[in-house]
């Protein structure tokens, strides 16, 4: 897929870093140790587990799935890449500590100085962001990619809250729109527990993006305003089990592809909706979330539509092993690799040909991811 040039599009683009020649011995599969957060205990005072993506890469390099050689560094997103979405002004409150606290719902660094915060809270979600970013190009280029964080769906340009300082998923799209040939339309597919309201303001009167959002209805954040951005609207009830869910992700998924036929996927796979979560309110099983993640990568595979996955949501201390265990599944299923769209009928005979695959065996006071 061939860049754009520099000044095409809405005009003269930055140079970054995110954009890299990937090797085609590497999996499309994005991470960093720096996306784990370590900063004296303070992590645990939020349900979300601060570790979680490193768990999810020790288990899939347990099962020889990936190694340190061949999976994709992420990069941390600089200033002036975060600026084609995020306003000046927003990015500069980021440089108090109270802002911070108030968006990652840990009240304690309110006291701590900035620069603290900043390496130890900020620059973890800048890199998974630079990961969002790096993986969506990798999507178009392999037919589908896996960020192993990201997913920060609350995010705007101008606001952030839900554990969610930047906006990763209108960044991945924004650069393809204007970096890359021929992509022109993006459909997003958010199956976290929540409303992914963040992307829902970014997009509101876009026409390219179309936004499906399955969540509790019943839960943060209940952004009526951003909720008019959304083509494809599934409200759950709390309780929501296996059969029910998964027959509406499979309907409505198959419904938002054959409406509109876009030219990437951006997959919001929250596993928040796991039975027990203390901030999702749904009950589904770890082999429902696994079905789940294979349903919307069989639909994207059955139409040649490259396909980006980002891990968003999830509270448990199983939410890594489910993650592990889906991605495996995939794997298993020939849903990633080169073998993924042979079989299944579509015209994008030239998408085949760029896939690789080379590894081995197969109710709280907090809001949201």
């Amino acid at each position: 897929m061939a860049h754009k040039a520099d000044n095409e599009g809405t005009g003269s683009s930055h140079h970054t870093e995110l954009y890299p020649s990937i090797p085609r011995t590497c999996l499309p599969i994005v991470y960093h140790p720096d996306y784990n957060m370590t900063f004296m205990g303070l992590e645990k005072l939020h349900p979300f587990d601060a570790g979680k993506w490193g768990k999810v890469i020790h288990f899939l390099k347990e099962e020889q799935l990936v190694t340190d050689g061949n999976i994709v560094e992420a990069r941390e997103a600089t200033e002036e890449d975060l600026l084609v979405v995020h306003t000046k002004r927003y990015l500069n409150r980021l440089k108090w500590s109270l802002k911070v606290a108030t968006i990652t719902e840990i009240p304690p660094l309110m006291f701590l100085p900035n620069f603290l915060v900043q390496r130890k809270v900020l620059r973890p979600l800048r890199t998974q962001t630079g990961g969002t970013i790096m993986a969506a190009k990798l999507a178009v280029d392999r037919g589908w990619a896996i960020n192993v964080g990201g997913g920060f769906h609350h995010c705007s340009s101008d606001s952030g809250g839900g554990f969610c300082a930047y906006a990763d998923i209108t960044l991945a799209i924004k650069f393809l729109f204007e970096r890359v040939e021929g992509i022109s339309r993006a459909t997003i597919i958010d199956l976290d527990a929540h409303q992914g309201n963040g992307h829902e303001r970014d997009f509101l009167d876009d026409g390219r993006v179309y936004i499906m959002d399955v969540y509790n209805r019943y839960i943060y954040p209940g952004d009526g305003y951003a909720k008019r951005a959304i083509k494809r609207k599934v409200e759950l009830d709390w309780g929501t089990e296996d059969s029910e869910y998964l027959q509406k992700v499979e309907l409505h998924t198959d419904g938002a592809l054959n409406e509109v036929r876009p030219d990437i996927i951006v997959y919001n796979a929250g596993t928040d909706i796991l039975d027990g979560d203390p901030l999702g309110g749904l009950s589904i099983s770890p082999q429902g979330i696994i079905k789940r993640d294979e349903i919307v990568f069989r639909a994207a595979r059955r139409q040649g539509i490259p396909i980006l996955m980002v891990t968003s949501g999830g509270y448990q201390k199983q939410t890594a092993r489910i993650i592990a265990d889906s991605i495996l599944n995939l794997h298993l299923q020939g849903l990633i690799g080169a073998e993924a769209l042979e079989g299944e009928g579509s015209s994008s005979s030239s998408l085949v040909t760029s896939m690789t695959f080379s590894s081995g065996s197969v109710g709280s006071k907090f809001t949201a991811v």
